[in-house]
C-alpha cells in the first residue's frame, strides 16, 4: 500500500527565532477547547532552543498514532502505530486489530516522506521493534514475535510467536518495551526483567535487572538509559548482570542511578488536563505544568547534524507538558550526573495541546526525529482521575484519534546528503563504518556485521582495534569480534594495557568467559589484577566486579586495596560485595586484623555491617557462631567492630532460617552487664539454641513489627545506610557539619505523610530535633531531595528509621509513598520546617493515601 503527499507541506521549516515570536502570544485561550491543527499550523507553535529548526517529514493519514520510530538499514524509516489507543474516553476498542507497522520512504531527499508500505497490520496495541536479519522483532498483544519479509517487499510474510510473557502486563502504561541493541549485543528492554540475543539463529532470553518504564537508550560505550514518568533519567553506573552476582547481597546502587533531581519542567502554555491537575502544587498560577508527570522516552543523542554543544545531551519527552527536556551529561569517574542547561527554557516546548512528544531517536542523518502522537488524551483508562475525564469530555480533548505528525531536528541549512544503503555494503565499508561520527551508522554496522556471521572480516577488525586511531571504531570493533565469537585471551590480555580507558574496561569484561573456562588464563589474569587497578577508578570498579570469578586466595588481596581506596563510595561497597559471595565472613575476617581498618569511620562501619548481614543471610553456622563468639569475647569492651557486628546480627537475627546449636549458654546472653539493648540481644538470642534452651522466632524485637515489616525493616537498613547514613551515622546520632539526629525525632516518629514529603522535596533551614535548634554550620543548610529513590526503597527506609534507635512508630504502608509523591506533583523546592507542618495542617484531606 502507498500513500503519497498527503497533507505534507514540502521543506516545512521553522527557526528557533522565528517560532518565539509566534508561539508566545497571550491571546490563545488554554483554558477552553483545544481543536486540532494541520501541521503547518502546528509548528508554529513550537518555541526551540537555540541553533536548530525543525521540520515535518510526514503526518496523519500517512501516519497515525506514532509511537516508535527506527531505521533500516538502508535509511528507511519503520513506525509502530499504535491505532488502539485509548479511542474513547473509557479505551473501548483498545483490543481491536488495528494497529500497524509501516515503513517510510522519502524518495526525492526532500526530508518529506513520499511512500508509505504497510509491513503489518491487523495488530493489537504494538509498542516495540528492533530491525534484524530478513524482517524485524515485533511487540504487540503483550507478546514477541519475529517477522519476516521472505520476497524483500517491504511487507511481512511470517509471524513466528517467540515469547508470548514479552510484555509482562495488559496495562500499556506497564508493559515491557524497548529492544534496543546495546553495543554489548543484548536487546534490552523498559519495564522488563528480560533480554534477549540471537546465537545460532536462534533468539534466546536471559533474564537481567530491572529497568524504567517507556524508552530505553545507551551511550557511546553502551550504558543504560532509562527513566519513570515521576523521574526523568536513570541509568545504570555498571554493565548489566553485574553487579547482582552475590545471592547474599543485594546492592543498593550501581543499577537505576538517578541522574538529576530536577523535576521542574517550563510549559509556554497551561496544562489543565493532566491527569492530577486538581492537586495543589501540580499547576503553577498559570495552570502550567510544574514538574514532570509522563516523562518517557530518553534519548542519548550520538548524532553530528546538532550543534556540537548537543552532544552527550539527553533528551526527554514530557507529552503532558507539550515539551522536551534537554540534559546535558557529566561524568566523573564512575558516576555520572545530567543537568538541564537552560532552566526557565526548554529544548523545544509547543503551545499546542495535542503536541504529545511520545519518541525521540537519530537518523542516518545525524538529525533528531521525534514521534508526535498528535491527540487529546495520553492517559490510559485505567488511571483517568474523574477530574481529567471532565477535562477532557468538556473541553472536546476525546477526539480526533488517529492523528499523528513526525518531526526532524537539526541544524539550519544542514547539508544533504545521500543516504547510504548499508544493505549493499562491502565487508571493507561496514567496518568504515563502525568509525562514524553518528552513532545510528556504528551501531547498524555492528549489527549487520555480526548478522552477516563472516569470519573473513576477522582479520580486518583486529587490525582496526590495533591501528586505528578512532576509538569509538575500535570499540565496536572489539564487541563485533564479540558478537562473532572471534575474541581469544591472548588478544584480550594486549588491550587489557591500552591506552584506552574503554577498551581495558571491555577487555576486562571480554575476558571472563575464558576465565571461567580456562585455568591458565584465570591464573595469568589473577596475577595482573592488582596493577590494573591502580590504572583509573573506572577499570578498578571493574576489577571489583570481575573478581568474582577468582578464588578467596587471588581477590582477597585485590578487594582489599580497593575498598581501601574506595570505601566511602556505596557504589565501590556494592561491587566489592558483589564479588565475595561465600567469602564475606573470610574478608570481616581480614580487614578486621588489617591496621587499615583500626580506626572507626561512618564507612568502615557501614561495610562491616553490610559484610556481617551478607554472612547472616549465607547461613552458614561455623560462621555466624564465630561472629557470636567475637561479640561474647569482647562483651565488656566491644569495639567499634564487634557493636557493628552485633548491630547487623540483632537487625537480621528473628529469621525463618534453622536455629544454630550451641554447646553451652555464652556468657552474653547470661546477663545484661555489658550494656547492650535487651531487645537487640533477644532477637540474636533467637537465633540459636543450646541445652535447656530453645530458640524464639517472631519474638518481640527493638520494634514490634509484623512479620512482613520486619522484612521491610531489613530492607531499610541497607539502604539507609547506602543512602542516609554518611549524613545522619549509622546509629541514628547524626553527624557534625552534616545532619541532627532521627533516634528520638518527631520528625521521623510524627505524621508519616510530613515525613515522605520530606524525603521527596528535601528540607532547608533551622530544624528543631529532640529539643534543641539544629542550623548551619553545624549541620549543612539543605537536606538534599531524594525523589529519584524508588517508591519500594523509600518505604523501606521510613519504616526502618521509624523503629530502630529506641524509636517506636507504625510500619509505613505500600501507599504512603507513592500516593504522597502523586499528592504533591509540582513540588520543586526544598520544605522549610514551618512550611511543611504548616501544608500538612491545611490540607490533611490532599494527604489521604486510603
Amino acid at each position: 500500500m502507498s500513500i503519497r503527499r498527503h497533507h505534507i507541506a514540502k521543506n516545512i521549516i521553522i527557526c528557533a527565532a522565528i517560532t518565539c515570536l509566534t508561539a508566545c502570544s497571550p491571546a490563545e485561550d488554554h483554558d477552553g477547547p483545544s481543536p486540532p491543527k494541520e501541521p503547518a499550523d502546528e509548528r508554529k507553535t513550537f518555541v526551540l532552543d537555540y541553533g536548530i529548526e525543525i521540520k515535518l517529514v510526514a503526518s496523519e493519514p500517512m501516519v497515525q498514532d506514532p509511537v516508535v520510530i527506527t531505521f533500516d538499514e538502508d535509511g528507511r524509516m519503520w513506525v509502530v502505530e499504535m491505532r488502539g489507543f485509548m479511542p474513547d474516553i473509557d479505551g473501548k476498542g483498545e483490543q481491536d486489530r488495528i494497529g500497524r507497522i509501516s515503513v517510510l520512504e522519502d524518495e526525492d531527499g526532500d526530508d518529506v516522506m513520499d511512500k508509505s508500505t504497510i509491513y503489518l497490520d491487523s495488530l493489537i496495541m504494538p509498542r516495540a521493534i528492533a530491525i534484524v536479519k530478513g524482517g524485524a522483532l515485533v511487540v504487540e498483544n503483550q507478546s514477541l514475535w519475529m517477522t519476516e519479509d521472505t520476497n524483500h517487499d517491504l511487507k511481512a510474510d511470517r509471524k513466528t510467536l517467540i515469547d508470548k510473557t514479552y510484555a509482562g502486563s495488559t496495562l500499556p502504561e506497564h508493559s515491557g518495551n524497548g529492544l534496543l541493541r546495546n553495543i554489548d549485543n543484548w536487546y534490552y528492554n523498559a519495564k522488563s526483567r528480560f533480554r534477549y540475543r540471537f546465537e545460532d539463529g536462534k533468539l534466546i532470553r536471559d533474564s537481567t535487572e530491572f529497568r524504567g518504564q517507556w524508552g530505553i537508550s545507551q551511550d557511546d560505550e553502551g550504558r543504560l538509559y532509562y527513566n519513570y514518568n515521576w523521574s526523568q533519567l536513570h541509568a545504570d553506573l555498571v554493565p548489566p548482570n553485574q553487579i547482582g552476582r552475590n545471592k547474599n547481597h543485594t546492592p543498593t546502587t550501581g543499577i537505576d542511578y538517578g541522574l538529576t533531581v530536577d523535576r521542574r519542567v517550563y510549559p509556554i502554555r497551561s496544562n489543565p488536563a493532566v491527569n492530577r491537575g486538581y492537586i495543589p502544587g501540580t499547576l503553577d498560577q498559570q495552570g502550567k505544568l510544574l514538574e514532570f508527570t509522563a516523562a518517557c522516552s530518553p534519548f542519548y543523542y550520538r548524532g553530528h547534524a546538532l550543534p556540537d554543544e548537543y552532544n552527550d545531551n539527553v533528551f526527554v519527552c514530557e507529552p503532558s507538558g507539550n515539551l522536551i527536556k534537554r540534559n546535558v551529561v557529566n561524568r566523573s569517574g564512575v558516576y555520572v550526573a545530567a543537568k538541564d542547561p537552560n532552566p526557565g527554557k526548554e529544548f523545544l516546548a509547543s503551545t499546542d495541546e495535542r503536541f504529545r512528544p511520545v519518541f525521540i531517536t537519530a537518523g542516518p542523518d545525524g538529525a533528531l526525529y521525534l514521534a508526535d502522537m498528535y491527540r487529546g488524551l495520553v492517559q490510559h483508562g485505567a488511571y483517568v482521575t474523574p477530574y481529567l475525564r471532565d477535562q477532557t469530555i468538556t473541553r472536546k480533548l476525546v477526539a480526533p484519534v488517529h492523528k499523528g505528525r513526525i518531526w526532524k531536528i537539526e541544524k539550519p541549512g544542514a547539508e544533504k546528503t545521500k543516504v547510504k544503503r548499508l544493505s549493499t555494503d562491502t565487508n571493507a565499508g561496514l567496518i568504515s563504518e563502525l568509525g562514524n561520527t553518528n552513532g545510528w551508522h556504528r551501531d547498524t554496522a555492528q549489527r549487520l556485521l555480526v548478522e552477516k556471521n563472516d569470519s573473513s572480516v576477522n582479520v580486518a577488525l583486529k587490525k582496526v582495534l590495533k591501528d586505528s586511531g578512532n576509538q569509538l571504531q575500535r570499540l565496536h570493533a572489539l564487541w563485533t569480534l564479540e558478537g562473532l565469537h572471534a575474541l581469544n585471551a591472548t588478544l584480550l590480555f594486549t588491550l587489557l594495557h591500552d591506552n584506552e580507558e574503554s577498551i581495558q574496561i571491555a577487555a576486562l569484561r571480554l575476558l571472563e568467559p575464558f576465565v571461567f573456562n580456562d585455568n591458565l588464563v584465570k591464573d595469568k589474569l589473577a596475577s595482573q589484577l592488582s596493577t590494573l587497578t591502580d590504572r583509573s577508578e573506572r577499570l578498578a570498579m571493574q576489577v571489583a566486579i570481575s573478581c568474582g570469578l577468582f578464588s578467596y586466595k587471588d581477590k582477597q588481596a585485590v578487594l582489599t586495596k580497593i575498598i581501601g581506596k574506595y570505601d566511602s563510595s556505596a557504589l565501590f561497597r556494592d561491587v566489592v560485595m558483589s564479588s565475595l559471595e561465600g567469602d564475606e565472613s573470610a574478608f570481616l575476617t581480614a580487614l578486621s586484623n588489617s591496621v587499615q581498618w583500626t580506626a572507626s569511620t561512618p564507612s568502615h562501619e557501614v561495610f562491616f555491617e553490610t559484610l556481617t548481614a551478607a554472612v547472616i543471610k549465607k547461613h552458614d553456622q561455623k560462621e555466624i557462631t564465630g561472629l557470636l563468639n567475637r561479640i561474647n569475647v569482647h562483651r565488656k569492651q566491644p569495639g567499634w567492630q564487634e557493636k557493628n557486628i552485633f548491630t547487623a546480627m540483632s537487625i537480621q537475627g528473628n529469621n525463618k532460617a534453622p536455629a544454630i546449636k550451641l554447646r553451652v549458654a555464652p556468657e552474653l546472653f547470661k546477663s545484661n552487664s555489658n550494656g547492650y539493648d535487651t531487645a537487640r540481644l533477644l532477637a540474636i538470642e533467637s537465633m540459636f539454641e543450646w541445652p535447656g534452651h530453645k530458640a524464639r522466632k517472631n519474638i518481640v524485637q527493638a520494634n514490634s513489627l509484623s512479620e512482613a515489616d520486619q522484612k521491610q525493616f531489613i530492607t531499610g537498613r541497607r539502604y539507609y545506610l547506602t543512602t542516609c547514613a554518611g549524613c545522619h551515622g549509622s546509629d541514628g546520632k547524626g553527624l557534625s557539619r552534616f545532619a541532627p539526629p532521627l533516634a528520638g525525632s518527631d520528625w521521623v516518629t510524627g505524621n508519616e505523610k510530613r515525613l515522605a514529603l520530606l524525603i521527596l522535596h528535601g528540607l532547608e533551614g533551622p530544624v528543631d530535633v529532640v529539643g534543641k535548634r539544629y542550623d548551619a554550620p553545624e549541620i549543612l543548610p539543605v537536606m538534599p531531595s531524594h525523589s529519584t529513590m524508588d517508591d519500594g526503597a523509600m518505604t523501606a527506609v521510613m519504616t526502618y528509621i521509624r523503629n530502630e534507635w529506641g524509636n517506636h512508630a507504625p510500619a509505613v504502608g505500600g501507599r504512603v509513598v507513592p500516593k504522597t509523591r502523586h499528592t504533591t506533583q509540582g513540588r520543586v523546592l526544598p520544605w522549610t520546617p514551618t512550611e511543611l507542618n504548616e501544608f500538612i495542617e491545611k490540607n490533611p484531606q490532599v494527604l489521604d493515601t486510603k
